[in-house]
């Protein structure tokens, strides 16, 4: 099961670590087996993203801690769900030269981001919502599976106005 929360605010507006934890264990219910957070302001200083997680170990049970960080820290993600052919995505992915320091999916998603951006959804089987930050390109995708399996809630607020598949660039 799993779950996750976060933000995308104006910097000024942030609610700050507290607030991220509490919406974090209003959720614990959803993951009993670990928890983190997350927070960056971006390139500019005007907005900061938060990723908030409770996880229920399932694959990689000693790896797939979240939100995980890509190996070179440009890509954050914050995932619930399982994407049942990663280990074939995991197979393309290594034969075009990306490496894994974990088994678990969540590592994937990461890697299939950085191969084939936003396009990497489609190759995604599974049920999946998640939310990833880009820092390269100071952008958030959040996207969930085609029948959206798995749930995924946003609020547009005035600091900001994210949308389901789709990337909005800060």
């Amino acid at each position: 099961m799993c779950g996750i929360v976060g933000w995308m605010v104006e910097a000024s507006r942030a609610p700050g670590e507290a607030a991220l934890a509490a919406l974090a264990d209003d959720i614990r219910h959803r993951g009993p087996d670990g928890s983190g957070l997350w927070r960056i302001l971006t390139a500019s200083g005007r907005h900061e993203i938060a990723f908030g997680h409770r996880r229920l170990s399932i694959i990689d049970l000693g790896g797939g801690h979240q939100p995980m960080v890509s190996g070179d820290g440009t890509v954050t993600v914050t995932f619930n769900g399982e994407i049942y052919n990663y280990v074939e995505l995991r197979d393309e992915l290594r034969a075009r030269g990306h490496t894994f320091r974990t088994e678990s999916d969540t590592e994937v998603l990461i890697e299939a981001y950085r191969a084939w951006g936003e396009d990497c959804v489609p190759r995604f089987r599974g049920m999946f919502a998640f939310a990833l930050f880009d820092r390269a390109r100071q952008s958030v995708l959040i996207a969930r599976d085609a029948f959206g399996k798995k749930p995924l809630f946003l609020a547009e607020t005035p600091g900001g106005s994210p949308s389901a598949r789709r990337s909005r660039r800060f």
